[in-house]
């Protein structure tokens, strides 16, 4: 089989893919269930190859101090979208489904894709490290994104939260491989070749040409230019957090519905008021 990047996927990964996807899509069980939330309230992590959501609200909320630090060196990120981020990366991390605690990346897709919308933060240093254009799938949108999609073949951009894995080299050159946590919502990412790498359409130039970035068949593309370099310092086990001010997706995730719901309480927009195309 091949992917959506023309690369041929051998056919012992392809069962493992596509049984990964069917057992994600299996009702829990009410004992499971317990036990992981269980697990939630002891502070305790999933074993380790385990690929479920977790059970219920988890993560320690981000200090204020630390969220305007970050924000104030990345300018077009929001705080709340970045709080929600950070959130959802302890919330993995605590269930052993992301392993990097240092570097972590946000893209906030309700930014039009010809303005910077890609930040990467190193977290033991507190600094940004990357700023950046990044494309977002073919049938997501125009400039801006407003469709998203787990469907195979849909050639459009999922949201959620992502775990890095490991590089290849494919028709797109040096590429990371990501691997969705979001069950419906992005758990289809490693069957569908959802991967980060660099493409020629995506850079100042297309811009000025036709007034927005080139598209990809779902990857967020990021400039030829630097993609080595952010791969290779976001590879292997970092968080990418994909997004979009969906309520629904937002009030439902796993690893920040509840972060949403307390924010909305208390008066907060990091719930979103606008409702995206999601095909699941």
């Amino acid at each position: 089989m091949r992917n959506d990047e023309g690369v041929t996927v051998p056919l012992k990964r392809q069962s493992r893919m596509i049984h990964t996807s069917r057992r994600s899509q299996m009702p829990v069980h009410p004992a499971l269930r317990l036990f992981l939330l269980t697990l939630a309230l002891l502070g305790l992590s999933l074993p380790s190859g385990l690929h479920a959501s977790p059970a219920g609200p988890c993560g320690v909320p981000p200090a204020d101090t630390l969220v305007k630090s970050l924000v104030r060196q990345a300018p077009g990120l929001k705080e709340d979208v970045l709080r929600l981020a950070l959130t959802a990366k302890t919330c993995a991390r605590q269930r052993g489904l992301v392993k990097r605690d240092d570097i972590i990346t946000v893209i906030d897709y309700s930014i039009p894709s010809d303005e910077p919308r890609l930040f990467t933060f190193d977290l033991s240093t507190k600094k940004l490290v990357f700023r950046e254009l990044v494309a977002h799938g073919k049938n997501s949108g125009g400039n801006l994104a407003t469709a998203f999609s787990n469907v195979e073949g849909s050639l459009a951009t999922s949201l959620g939260l992502f775990a890095t894995a490991g590089t290849y080299m494919g028709s797109n050159g040096y590429s990371l491989r990501l691997r969705g946590l979001e069950r419906g919502v992005n758990d289809n990412a490693w069957q569908r070749a959802i991967v980060m790498h660099g493409a020629p359409y995506v850079n100042r130039g297309v811009i000025r040409s036709i007034g927005r970035l080139g598209r990809s068949w779902g990857c967020p593309a990021v400039r030829s230019d630097i993609s080595k370099a952010m791969i290779d310092r976001i590879k292997g086990g970092s968080a990418i957090f994909a997004y979009y001010p969906d309520h629904d997706w937002l009030a439902t995730s796993a690893f920040v519905g509840a972060a949403t719901r307390m924010a909305q309480n208390k008066g907060g927009s990091a719930g979103g008021s606008e409702t995206a195309t999601v095909r699941r």
